[in-house]
């Protein structure tokens, strides 16, 4: 079931890091991708807020991701948003 991959991404995230694994750019955009294919906007938001609180660097693929996470959910406010903040970022467009 495609649909419920995005919360089995979440999830397996929260176990990781639970592990004591450090979280990284790469396993951070998995999840954000995971969200990006079901538009769920609010996620993607989450794990780019708990980036940088983790202060783990955001690069082009991640923004790109949660932008379109934003508008496959029709969050066209919030795509525009994280474009701003990545141009602001100095984060290549």
């Amino acid at each position: 079931e495609k649909g419920g991959q995005w919360a089995k991404a979440l999830k397996l995230l929260v176990e990781i890091a639970s592990a004591r694994v450090e979280l990284d750019t790469i396993t951070y955009s998995a999840a954000v991708s995971a969200c990006e294919k079901n538009g769920r906007c609010g996620q993607a938001l989450s794990l780019l807020e708990q980036m940088a609180s983790d202060r783990v660097a955001l690069n082009t693929i991640t923004y790109s991701t949660a932008v379109s996470a934003c508008e496959k959910g029709s969050q066209w406010g919030q795509a525009l948003r994280l474009l701003v903040e990545m141009a602001s970022a100095r984060v290549e467009l």
